[in-house]
């Protein structure tokens, strides 16, 4: 199961950024602060708050296009929700009916993933070190 809640959190990261953006933003912001409350009500107010900040992250990097912001927002959240699928594994389900309900077919994650690809640049992180690469 590590490997699949490995892989919904990335889904998770990923479609959640990316529909901070669009029209979908509120019903994402009021699923994800709904699993938060159900699973870590404790946490859910500060969790609400995150959204917030990070929508505004989210739109002021997309009007500079700052992709590290973007993908630093990714991370923050693939984080956030892996931790929250660790200590609470029924939540699973939960967040794959939310993603699919709002992005069906997966469009917001390839949106991010490929607008990544074709630039044929990228960093590569390994063991604490940052190396930028360009494709050639």
């Amino acid at each position: 199961m590590d490997a699949e809640v490995a892989l919904l959190a990335q889904s998770a990261g990923t479609t959640l950024v990316a529909l901070m953006a669009t029209d979908a933003w509120q019903h994402m912001r009021d699923g994800i602060t709904r699993l938060w409350r159900r699973t870590q009500p404790e946490r859910a107010d500060t969790v609400a708050a995150e959204l917030e900040a990070g929508r505004e992250d989210v739109l002021a990097a997309i009007a500079t296009d700052d992709r590290e912001t973007l993908d630093e927002l990714r991370l923050q959240w693939q984080g956030s929700v892996r931790r929250l699928l660790v200590a609470r594994p029924a939540a699973v389900e939960e967040l794959r009916a939310l993603l699919d309900r709002l992005d069906p077919d997966g469009s917001a994650a390839r949106q991010i993933t490929q607008h990544a690809a074709a630039s044929g640049q990228g960093r590569v992180y390994q063991a604490g070190r940052d190396q930028h690469i360009t494709e050639r």
